[in-house]
């Protein structure tokens, strides 16, 4: 191999690399809202980055589009790893919620709002509704903004076929959030995050009544254990047990257990920490004034990305 030809290969994998680094946070992005997991996405953008070397090494000339490439490529493993999760999470025990995502905080309203619509833990469980191809359209149509071009491509499907897809896609989504009772404008950033100082100062003190009242009156708790044993084994309804049940909290670890609001998924979350040590993390549901929905994720496996983040923050 001449000399001439050692420093082309090496100006082009130089290049490829600065390329997939610049576009691997759209694909960190894609694979996290396809799989609910931040572990899996960063494994789903590692095999997307060797196709791309390889492709990088072997093709005469270079792809024309390669943000399009490496799109297409991560959607269409990410559809198929989807199914494979789908056929897993069979056999989950108990509740199945996704992976905290912990990013950089939005420095607008806007951007809140926009963040919280598209990774939200509720919203991510909505997307569950639909089948992976129906999932990656909609997602690359309507959260990435692709073109019907773009989102056929990546699904291996005509430009028609793609816009049906999308157009069912959210006819499906809008269904499956008034049964589940989603609120379409859920309530301000800011008085969730009021809302929330109030519920940690009721459970910090062991104001049962205090903690009640930030509960509607219909609210549900339910949480994702993994192979921890559950603090309950099915969800809970109503204010009362509820209320109840964050006051036995208060009684049996006391000063052992700290409650800390982090922004996660785009919204205000609370972290559980017993003996200093992450022990879950709980996302919410608003009604117009009150807390509606309690998930709680207490999966080690969950929480292990998390708490090096965490760590690092």
């Amino acid at each position: 191999m001449t000399f001439i030809l050692v420093l082309d290969l090496l100006a082009m994998s130089s290049a490829s690399t600065e390329l997939f680094s610049n576009v691997r946070p759209r694909l960190m992005a894609i694979g996290y809202r396809m799989l609910s997991s931040v572990q899996e996405a960063e494994d789903l953008v590692q095999d997307a980055w060797l196709r791309w070397h390889e492709e990088a090494k072997s093709s005469q000339t270079q792809v024309l589009n390669a943000e399009a490439w490496l799109v297409t490529v991560t959607t269409r493993m990410a559809i198929d790893r989807l199914r494979a999760a789908k056929l897993r999470r069979t056999t989950y025990a108990g509740a199945w919620f996704p992976e905290p995502l912990l990013e950089q905080a939005p420095t607008t309203p806007e951007q809140a709002y926009e963040t919280a619509n598209d990774v939200s833990i509720a919203f991510l469980l909505l997307l569950d509704c639909l089948s992976p191809e129906a999932r990656a359209a909609f997602l690359l149509r309507e959260v990435f903004d692709a073109e019907y071009e773009e989102v056929a491509r990546a699904i291996g499907r005509s430009k028609a076929s793609a816009r049906q897809i999308v157009h069912r896609a959210k006819q499906r989504l809008e269904n499956a959030r008034e049964s589940m009772g989603m609120k379409a404008l859920p309530m301000p950033a800011a008085a969730q995050l009021e809302l929330l100082r109030r519920l940690v100062q009721a459970i910090s003190s062991g104001n049962l009544e205090g903690i009640k009242r930030l509960l509607a009156e219909e609210s549900q708790m339910m949480g994702d254990f993994g192979d921890v044993r559950p603090s309950f084994a099915r969800p809970l309804f109503g204010a009362q047990r509820i209320a109840q049940l964050y006051y036995a909290m208060h009684l049996r670890h006391g000063n052992a257990m700290r409650l800390e609001l982090a922004t996660l998924n785009g919204e205000w979350s609370l972290l559980r920490y017993l003996e200093g040590a992450l022990d879950s993390v709980q996302a919410f549901e608003f009604t117009d004034v009150q807390i509606f929905r309690v998930r709680i994720q207490r999966n080690p496996e969950k929480l292990a990305a998390l708490k090096e983040k965490l760590l690092l923050a």
